[in-house]
């Protein structure tokens, strides 16, 4: 008996190590993926051709077609980057320019369910991340429904460098933003080739955190991307901030500086270097400070796009975190006084520093190292931008528009001497962190896990109960938005969109999920956006 039992339980292994995949035909040529927990993979799928060699610094091209069955079982290399976010993990340790790969989760079972599609784009400065980290991965949400997609692009100078010889290239006479058209190519993919993974391409959702949210609005605003999708999620994050977008020729003289520092003398020098020596040579210095007004991706600033409603008119889900950035992040070692703050903002406000502390509430020394100090942070780093954003599709759009205030604080690590990055994960705590007190609010990026129902991925929070039913609800509310538009649904706090109301209700995620105003909060906000806009 025990030999038949031995027999069987290797012709089952045999048959497994044999067995076909999940197939599905693209216009390209068969992929292959593989069954995981019900759901179907499809991982490291190409959407453009290698960005490689005479590719380097191009527009993303179409796939060249294959022949037979390719294998999708694996992750495609994440983009090159530099250890900018040492705290990052991945899903492969492979990295290369060869980068333009997407993921795909898929519930249907027969591949003509014309389910609803979520494509969600890594944080990271625009300089770091990749498709292929676990807190996305598209397993819950595909059991949720929906098919979930993860997608690559181009970061750091690999995908955001101009220079003049490359504007002289093109036939818009202009260079850079290479990445944010590989999104778009990415999103082109998806719409042409989805069905076959039993999506629909009539009802795709995009959303981003950090970086990827700045991509979700800059992706609102390109003509190169209208039509392409039918909703929007962001968080922390879009390119309309305190800031004008840089200028073609800001943006070619920053490139030169960049070619300057890799000792190269021509454009052609730059494309035959290895993409690793590149990498360390370019460096990252202001590489997301370069994508500019190209006359391709972007054909006027953003906020014109939005002021004048030329942008993607679509539905929106928009928020941020409620402890986005200590208030130390600005003021660095310095004392947490008023007179550092006036200090440190002055820069940005000039003449209108007073009137800006003011609407903060920060009058006292108590007030910096409060919540006044931390809303003016967090402001600072993206929650502005973010309700710019907001507000300008709001006024628009034509669209419903809902927005959010995550205010759920990680619980402690599982081990000592360790302290939160930046994007996610953890470091090795130093001196520097010796001080550091526990976040009351939720910090930048401690949203992704709850929102994609991701949490198991990352086993460095202890995460209790209340995690889980956060995370229920918040997902509840992604999944519901990327089906219909409209984040509401059964055993679900009811969500108004902030349209047509003169002080916004805001969803207030965590513990309590609850509607809030804050009419003092809106008008700082009407304060920062008179100061910087002139409105």
């Amino acid at each position: 008996m025990k030999k038949l039992i031995t027999s069987i339980a290797l012709a089952l292994c045999t048959m497994a190590a044999g067995a076909q995949g999940p197939q599905a035909r693209t216009a390209c040529g068969v992929l292959e993926g593989t069954y995981e927990a019900g759901i179907k993979v499809f991982r490291g799928v190409p959407f453009a051709q290698p960005p490689v060699g005479e590719l380097r610094w191009k527009a993303p091209r179409p796939v060249e077609p294959w022949t037979g069955v390719r294998q999708a079982k694996q992750f495609g290399p994440n983009p090159m980057q530099l250890p900018i976010y040492g705290d990052m993990g991945f899903g492969t340790d492979e990295m290369s320019e060869d980068c333009l790969y997407l993921n795909i989760w898929t519930p249907a079972k027969t591949m003509d369910e014309r389910l609803p599609v979520l494509i969600y784009f890594n944080g990271g400065g625009l300089a770091a991340g990749s498709g292929s980290e676990p807190r996305y991965a598209g397993a819950s949400m595909a059991r949720g429904g929906i098919v979930s997609v993860t997608a690559n692009y181009r970061e750091g100078v690999f995908g955001f460098m101009a220079h003049p010889e490359l504007s002289k290239e093109t036939a818009y006479k202009g260079s850079g933003n290479y990445g944010f058209m590989d999104q778009a190519a990415a999103i082109r993919w998806v719409r042409d080739n989805i069905a076959a993974f039993g999506g629909d391409p009539e009802r795709i959702t995009i959303a981003g955190e950090s970086a990827g949210s700045a991509s979700v609005s800059a992706l609102m605003a390109s003509p190169t991307s209208k039509g392409l999708f039918a909703q929007a999620i962001g968080s922390s994050a879009s390119v309309m901030g305190y800031d004008r977008l840089a200028t073609l020729e800001e943006a070619e003289k920053a490139g030169m500086e960049t070619m300057k520092r890799t000792g190269c003398r021509s454009l052609q020098e730059m494309r035959a270097m290895p993409a690793d020596e590149l990498m360390r040579k370019a460096g990252n210095t202001g590489m997301q400070k370069m994508y500019n007004i190209d006359n391709h991706f972007f054909t006027e600033q953003p906020v014109e796009t939005f002021m004048n409603g030329r942008q993607a008119r679509v539905p929106l889900l928009v928020g941020w975190n409620s402890a986005e950035m200590p208030i130390q992040f600005f003021t660095g070692d310095r004392p947490l006084t008023t007179a550092t703050v006036r200090e440190v903002i002055s820069g940005r406000f000039g003449k209108d520093t007073d009137r800006v502390m003011r609407a903060y509430g920060l009058m006292t020394d108590e007030d910096v190292a409060g919540t006044p100090g931390a809303r003016l942070a967090g402001d600072m780093f993206v929650a502005f931008a973010t309700w710019k954003w907001c507000d300008m599709h709001t006024a628009t759009g034509g669209q419903p528009v809902y927005r959010y205030l995550f205010c759920h604080p990680r619980p402690a690590m599982r081990m000592a001497g360790k302290t939160a990055g930046l994007a996610g994960g953890v470091k090795d705590k130093t001196g520097e962190d010796k001080d550091e007190t526990k976040a009351t609010g939720a910090v930048h990026s401690a949203d992704i896990e709850y929102a994609m129902g991701t949490l198991p991925t990352n086993r460095v929070y202890d995460w209790q109960p209340e995690d889980f039913t956060v995370s229920a609800v918040f997902q509840g509310y992604y999944l519901n938005f990327v089906k219909t538009g409209d984040p509401n649904g059964l055993g679900l706090p009811q969500w108004q969109p902030v349209n047509g109301k003169d002080t916004p209700p805001v969803m207030q995620i965590g513990i309590d999920t609850y509607e809030k105003t804050d009419p003092q909060l809106e008008n700082t906000y009407r304060t920062v956006d008179e100061v910087v806009w002139g409105k």
